[in-house]
């Protein structure tokens, strides 16, 4: 028999989605035939007012609500259900729904709290999304190509396993891009998933489905990957909050995606939310599980919150921050700048924070370092895997892969010389780090470390599709393997956000990326403008503190992300 054309497959996939939304009961309201570039108002006209509470409650909130008694876990996953309905045909950004599995674990949880008068676990009921690619048992693992449309997951993913048992109920998968190797998210299976607060522009990628459905409140937390900017890019374009972990510290096995085994720059699972504090419950839930005894690969740390990261010798919180204004490639947009002078500006005023200047080594070097080792196969495998059905090459995948002068065949010998590379180059920031503002103290220590840098997280705000074409403000934090933590700051403003026409790029990626600004600041309207902080490798805890402290005392994020 003849394998079905790469069509018949996006067509089958796309009715296998739309069948599990319309098997929500009650039904996903339809959305109106004419509609905004800024799409995050609608639901609250299609959904009941408890629905529209719910869904737009924080996540740690929801916890204790239903701890509490005051939703059953069914009331919950039904407006979820219904909301990310609606999410799906605002932005494109689901792959399926599970209405059957999501409301037979609710109503068991419900019986469970019925019975016992208290909640299974500290996740009980609360709902959770999830990247197509992490493995759910029987259900499609694509990662974004035609050819592999027909395989399934043998069994749920090891964080999934860890979720599940603190109580969550899953409902939801998402989008992802062709590859996964896309700072945006489009496949030939579902097309184009579209940001929340601008249609014209990216979600972000590569797990961008989770960005576009979170930024709808279609759901508070969700599951994305990253090993060049796949959680922040997304988070950032939604108005989110996104961590990029440290390796090794939360479970990956049970997913799906090319370049399986290799080890040079590793990709980490972790969560994109509505709020800092569902950020740190998730954290907190999967590594408390001690997910190292079963996957031995992990590094066995706890979740170490307990005792200030930021405690000084007076028992008052004190911070170093380090600000990066840019990475010496490209120079950020308008927006972006403004963002950062706010921010800084404010921190300036309050006691306990001290500011230095971040200076970037070499981060030119660190992509060609990255972008070598991404595809040591000379991208063989993404090649066989879209080629084996015949769809065409999405430009982005294209972009990554035919047109970066890094992607070549690499001998044993060239993997030993690059990862050396990688090496010598994490030694060196490394040394910048410990020289950035420090003194010897009496004991011949370094003292007044600088704790996190403050950076931008892009070259701009969400761009338009199949434009996001620079990875350095991401993906230079994977080739260090820092922990990295996105957050909502402001919005793109066309009364203060202006032209730059006096400003010279330095090479062909800036000039690309003032471009875009420069032909029309008017495509940007409305779209969330973030940052992120960076910490040293297995300070996840520290990074995550950091924005705990600076967030109480600035009052971020100034704009309204609602």
């Amino acid at each position: 028999m003849s394998k079905p054309s790469w069509q018949k497959v996006a067509k089958t996939a796309k009715e296998y989605r739309d069948a599990s939304i319309h098997r929500v009961d009650p039904p996903v309201p339809e959305v109106p035939a004419q509609l905004p570039l800024d799409r995050t108002e609608i639901p609250k006209y299609l959904l009941t007012t408890e629905e529209v509470l719910i869904t737009e409650t924080q996540p740690e909130e929801l916890v204790a609500s239903l701890a509490a008694g005051q939703y059953t876990s069914t009331t919950v996953i039904t407006a979820f259900l219904r909301r990310a309905g609606i999410a799906q045909a605002l932005t494109n950004c689901i792959t399926e729904l599970l209405p059957e599995r999501a409301i037979v674990r609710a109503k068991l949880l419900d019986e469970y709290y019925k019975e016992h008068r208290k909640p299974i676990g500290p996740l009980h009921g609360l709902p959770i999304s999830v990247k197509e690619h992490i493995g759910m048992k029987g259900l499609t693992l694509n990662a974004g190509f035609i050819s592999w449309w027909d395989i399934r997951g043998e069994g749920d993913a090891h964080v999934l396993k860890i979720l599940w048992n603190a109580g969550c109920v899953f409902y939801a998968r998402t989008t992802e891009p062709q590859t996964l190797m896309h700072l945006e998210t489009s496949s030939n299976l579902y097309g184009a998933t579209t940001n929340p607060f601008n249609s014209r522009l990216t979600s972000g990628g590569s797990s961008g489905g989770e960005g576009a459905l979170i930024g709808m409140r279609g759901s508070c937390l969700g599951l994305g990957t990253d090993i060049g900017g796949s959680i922040r890019s997304p988070a950032a374009n939604c108005g989110l909050y996104g961590l990029r972990p440290s390796s090794y510290r939360i479970p990956v096995e049970g997913w799906s995606a090319t370049m399986g085994g290799q080890e040079q720059v590793v990709a980490v699972l972790g969560p994109l939310s509505t709020s800092l504090d569902g950020v740190k419950m998730f954290m907190k839930t999967v590594i408390s599980a001690k997910p190292w005894l079963k996957e031995p690969s992990l590094i066995p740390i706890p979740w170490r919150d307990q005792e200030s990261w930021l405690g000084g010798s007076s028992g008052r919180k004190k911070i170093k921050i380090a600000v990066m204004w840019n990475d010496r490639v490209v120079r950020p947009h308008p927006p972006i700048i403004r963002a950062l002078l706010e921010v800084v500006e404010k921190l300036r005023e309050i006691e306990g924070v001290e500011l230095v200047e971040w200076e970037p080594h070499a981060h030119d070097e660190a992509w060609e370092i990255i972008s070598s080792l991404y595809f040591s196969d000379g991208a063989q495998e993404e090649s066989d895997a879209i080629e084996a059905s015949g769809e065409p090459w999405r430009p982005l995948s294209t972009f990554i892969i035919k047109e970066n002068p890094n992607v070549k065949k690499l001998s044993v010998d060239d993997i030993w010389h690059w990862t050396q590379r990688r090496e010598a180059y994490r030694s060196a920031y490394a040394k910048i780090w410990n020289d950035t503002g420090t003194s010897v103290g009496d004991t011949g220590e370094l003292e007044g470390m600088v704790d996190v840098i403050l950076c931008p997280v892009g070259p701009g705000a969400a761009p338009p599709l199949d434009c996001a074409r620079y990875w350095g403000y991401t993906s230079q934090w994977n080739i260090l393997d820092y922990p990295a933590l996105v957050f909502p700051v402001t919005k793109v403003d066309l009364g203060v956000d202006r032209v730059d026409s006096d400003y010279n790029p330095m090479n062909e990626k800036d000039e690309y990326n003032h471009e875009l600004w420069q032909s029309g600041p008017e495509k940007y309207e409305g779209a969330p403008i973030s940052l992120q902080l960076v910490g040293r490798r297995y300070e996840d805890e520290k990074v995550v503190e950091s924005l705990e402290f600076i967030k109480a005392k600035i009052g971020l994020p100034f704009a309204n992300f609602v």
